[in-house]
């Protein structure tokens, strides 16, 4: 099965874009949503990062308290990798875990870190989403991750614009309007049909 890696920055639209795939068939696999399933209570990665980086790191109901990881992560490198070696191979075992069943005319996989992501050698195409960098900052600072300062330390500890345009087969620049991004899914989901029939 034709399986194409989808990524961008944080705030790029990498989800809208899957959500636009997915309504013209595609069959999605989404790390982010991975990756809260395996840091549900009761799960060894859960234990693993209470063990690492103490109880101040869940909240009152057991649930991971992601805001203080993003604070500890994203302010201390060794720290973010020492959470990244508990998450990223649980991650990646659960994605091949689904990819082996999903069905569809072809996969899109969504890896936000696909740059430094093993999972690059899995696909056999990248889209990479991408949006104009003051764009993304906006879009960020419209969630809930805290002042301008700690949004741009999150865009930072990512790969970098420049490296994610550098590993795409195809790109989607999602700094216009939703109707110009709905028309660029469009085009690329056509295309991706001709190539999962070929690749039949």
């Amino acid at each position: 099965m034709l399986r194409i890696g989808l990524t961008g920055g944080i705030a790029s639209g990498k989800s809208t874009v899957a959500d636009y795939l997915a309504e013209l068939g595609a069959a999605i696999i989404d790390t982010d949503v991975i990756a809260r399933a395996v840091v549900e209570p009761g799960s060894a990665a859960l234990d693993e990062i209470r063990e690492q980086f103490g109880d101040d790191v869940l909240n009152a109901d057991g649930t991971l308290n992601r805001e203080e990881m993003r604070r500890i992560v994203f302010t201390d490198n060794a720290r973010r990798h020492a959470l990244e070696s508990i998450l990223h191979p649980r991650i990646r075992d659960e994605t091949l875990r689904q990819a082996d069943v999903v069905q569809g005319p072809y996969q899109v996989i969504v890896v936000p870190l696909l740059v430094d992501s093993p999972l690059q050698e899995f696909v056999d195409r990248i889209l990479v989403v991408d949006c104009d960098p003051d764009e993304q900052l906006r879009r960020l600072l419209q969630r809930d991750v805290g002042d301008q300062r700690q949004a741009k330390r999150i865009i930072a500890a990512q790969a970098s614009r420049d490296d994610r345009l550098a590993i795409a087969d195809d790109v989607i620049d999602n700094s216009g309007t939703l109707a110009e991004t709905r028309e660029r899914v469009a085009q690329l989901h056509r295309f991706y049909l001709q190539l999962a029939e070929r690749s039949l």
